[in-house]
Parts: structure tokens; C-alpha cells; sequence
């Protein structure tokens, strides 16, 4: 093992490509991440006694919200690439036109592309990699498009997503909510569907994962957003409560009808 070891090679993270490296403060790595009672906790089946979880998530939905410009979000899925996956199958699946073909902007973070590949082969899902700018949008259903770009570039893409739009297109934006805190929200440029990682906001690198994805959409997709989303409600008293929403997209209760088979949450570290 020591000698497996010592042919790793330190080396400094500049451009990150979706992972980087955070501060955790103490309170919240003793009080939540070494915690059983967060780390071990799972889906909140019964509302009436996951309130605090529960409202923890949906922070969590309105801060995506809030920084994406978008109407709905998730409480988390499993990682970003995953996370596009499912908005490539949300914009397939609401599609009229029976159309085959989904458009990747180049410059997007490689593992994403392969999760991409993964989810479209099976579903007979055409792939066309470019500049988005160049790619003919002839019988594509859907488009994603990295804002910042994989390599840090900040362009406007409102005029692409135009076009796209005027085709029919459904656009997906894989973004970074710590750069959403300074730069345009998607959601203003006109998105469809914004995902990404929440990593940067304290979650430590852990060898690559686990980390939370978001995801947030127009409420018009709301009945399509794969996992789970948090909402209010009241109690036969009459106090504000939480509980989970519109879980008919889950596979424990549609099964194969599910939104998605695939949505995995990432409760802890959406907490965190």
C-alpha cells in the first residue's frame, strides 16, 4: 500500500473542472457530517418526525432558486453529471415531436459528457458535441451549455438560447452556484433547467465524491423533476409543517413509471 501510495502526485487544483476545495467549519463538521443523526438519516418517510431535516432541505431548494433565477428546485441529487443526465431524459421525455438528437456544448466538464453518453445510449439518444453556436439544431429535442465554461470562460448565452428556443429546443445550463453569487443567473437568460454541484459550498472534496447536485427548473416541468422536493403544508392545528411533495415521480411508489429510477438524493451533504 506505501508503495501504491507514494506514486501519487500532489498537485494543485487551479481550474478545479467541478471539484475544489473548501473550508468546513468545526461546528458543522462535528454537529451535522459526524453526526448520526444526520449522517445516518435517509428518505424522511414520515414528515411528523423529519421537521428539522425537512426544513434544512428546503433552504437548500431556495437557495438554488434564489442564485439559479429559476422557480423550482429538488433537495438534491446524486452528482452533476448525473444530474444533466436527467435533464437530457426530462427534455426527451417532453418532447412532442419524437425528435432523437441532443446538442452538448464542447466546453463542458468531461465527466459530464460521459455520464451523457452512458444515459443516451440505451434510449437511443443521438449525441452532437460542438460549439453550440455551429451545431445545426435539425431534429434535437434538447441542448446543455456550460456557463461558466469547463475552462472558466463567462460569455453571454441569452442569443444562443434563442435560437435554441426558436426551434423548440429545451436548454439546459450546467452551472456554478458559488459563481452565480456574482455573475447573471440562468435562469435570466433565459434556462430552461439549471444543474450543477453544490461541492463549493463547503462540502469537502472526499476523494471525488459523494456531493450534491441541484437541480431547478420552470414550474411547468415541475411534475417531470426527477427526486424529491420539499414543501410546506400545515397541520390539523393549523401550524406551518413540511413535507415531501408530488412523490409520485419516485420509483419506491410508481416503480417502473417513476420520473426517474435514478434520483438519488443527497440529503447529508445538501444539508451541509
Amino acid at each position: 500500500l506505501k508503495n501504491l501510495g507514494n506514486k501519487n502526485k500532489i498537485n494543485t487544483s487551479l481550474i478545479g473542472m467541478g471539484y475544489y476545495d473548501t473550508f468546513t467549519p468545526t461546528v458543522i463538521l462535528r454537529n451535522i457530517l459526524e453526526n448520526p443523526s444526520w449522517y445516518t438519516a435517509y428518505t424522511p418517510y414520515q414528515p411528523e418526525i423529519s421537521q428539522g431535516r425537512l426544513e434544512a432541505l428546503i433552504n437548500f431548494q431556495t437557495l438554488v432558486c434564489d442564485l439559479t433565477g429559476m422557480e423550482i428546485a429538488n433537495s438534491s441529487l446524486l452528482d452533476e453529471a448525473s444530474a444533466a443526465a436527467e435533464a437530457m431524459t426530462l427534455a426527451y421525455r417532453m418532447d412532442k415531436n419524437n425528435r432523437t438528437v441532443f446538442l452538448i456544448d464542447e466546453d463542458i466538464h468531461p465527466q459530464i459528457i460521459s455520464i451523457l453518453k452512458t444515459r443516451a445510449k440505451p434510449m437511443n439518444i443521438s449525441l452532437e458535441i460542438g460549439k453550440l453556436s455551429k451545431l445545426k439544431p435539425n431534429n434535437s429535442f434538447g441542448a446543455i451549455i456550460s456557463y461558466p465554461s469547463s475552462t472558466g470562460n463567462i460569455k453571454d448565452i441569452s442569443s444562443v438560447i434563442k435560437t435554441l428556443h426558436e426551434n423548440n429546443i429545451i436548454v439546459t445550463v450546467t452551472s456554478d452556484l458559488l459563481a452565480l453569487t456574482l455573475i447573471k443567473p440562468p435562469g435570466e437568460l433565459g434556462a430552461d433547467i439549471v444543474i450543477g454541484s453544490s461541492q463549493r459550498f463547503g462540502v469537502p472534496l472526499g476523494f471525488g465524491g459523494p456531493h450534491a447536485a441541484f437541480f431547478a427548473t420552470k414550474n411547468e416541468y415541475q411534475r417531470m423533476i426527477p427526486g424529491r422536493i420539499v414543501g410546506t403544508s400545515v397541520d390539523r392545528d393549523g401550524r406551518p409543517s413540511y413535507r415531501l411533495a408530488l412523490q409520485t415521480r419516485e420509483q419506491h411508489i410508481r416503480r417502473e413509471k417513476a420520473t426517474s429510477n435514478i434520483c438519488t438524493a443527497q440529503v447529508l451533504l445538501a444539508v451541509i
